[in-house]
């Protein structure tokens, strides 16, 4: 094991690692070696969805790793596909199975979907039905802004353990990070390292990765980090949780390696100051089952 991430406790006492595994883009084939090789490598947080299409491959990497199931934070997703109460609680059983796990520690909506949020708000009901049977440890929600947290909580009276978001240096989020803090959500972030200014760029020749920028750079060279430590730093800096996403064994271990140093306040601030404004991913006002026709096979 190569190194511990610190751990975040959730509004309702559970913990969470600050720091996970990532695997959304990761093909079934390099699943479930990311997986235990990033277990071996001291992670205990490790994130997919149904929409993934790779649960079945973290649950085979979980058990590849030999760690025990209650040493690990599972998180999945439920796809917008299967919102609505009853088809939220058959979409579950469907991501329980193909992990192969008795109960996941936490389970997300994938989106707001603002154009039907009557059923956005029927899958959350089903999802704090679960947590009151002991089937998730924790409930919360992805890619939601200000407007759908506040809604949701006011039409459920449940307050998610989580909000994961975009957020990196070039997207930092600072309203919706307080917004959530003011109502107890943990705001985690996916593409942390900026990632999805590159793979989604609409202009691959301009697209643009907080890794290369010269702040970072220069950050890195002084901390004797890689400028991937310290904007994962960065995140852990701001209190948030981070899933980073690899395949490749040598940079799941360089993503664990930065609980052995803290950034300076006036470098968070650096970092900070990168902030474009410009969301890399798609807008979660325009985001339902139209813009990805998707459907999640048993």
């Amino acid at each position: 094991m190569t190194g511990t991430s610190s751990l975040i406790t959730l509004n309702n006492g559970i913990r969470m690692p600050a720091l996970g595994l990532g695997v959304f883009q990761s093909t079934p084939e390099q699943t479930a070696g990311a997986v235990a090789s990033a277990l071996e490598k001291g992670y205990r947080l490790i994130d997919t969805a149904a929409a993934y299409f790779n649960e079945r491959q973290v649950g085979e990497g979980l058990a590849r790793s030999g760690v025990p199931r209650s040493e690990v934070f599972v998180t999945t997703k439920l796809w917008m596909s299967d919102y609505g109460y009853e088809q939220a609680l058959r979409g579950f059983d469907v991501s329980r199975r193909k992990l192969g796990l008795e109960y996941v520690d936490l389970y997300l909506l994938h989106w707001p979907v603002p154009t039907d949020f009557a059923a956005t708000v029927a899958s959350y009901k089903a999802a704090g039905r679960l947590l009151a049977d002991g089937r998730v440890r924790a409930i919360g929600v992805c890619n939601f802004g200000p407007s759908h947290l506040a809604d949701l909580i006011a039409r459920t009276e449940a307050v998610p353990a989580v909000n994961q978001v975009e957020l990196h240096p070039f997207f930092t989020q600072r309203a919706l990070r307080e917004a959530a803090a003011r109502y107890g959500v943990i705001t985690q972030s996916w593409s942390p390292l900026g990632g999805v200014n590159v793979y989604a760029a609409k202009d691959p020749s301009v697209a643009k990765s907080p890794l290369t920028h010269p702040v970072v750079v220069a950050l890195a060279k002084r901390y004797g980090k890689t400028p991937a430590q310290v904007v994962l730093r960065w995140h852990i800096e701001h209190g948030l949780s981070a899933i980073p996403k690899s395949v490749r064994p040598e940079r799941i271990a360089e993503n664990i390696g930065i609980f052995d140093f803290a950034l300076k306040t006036e470098d968070v601030a650096a970092i900070d100051a990168l902030d474009t404004g410009v969301r890399g991913g798609p807008d979660p006002e325009i985001v339902d089952t139209r813009l990805f026709n998707l459907s999640i096979p048993d």
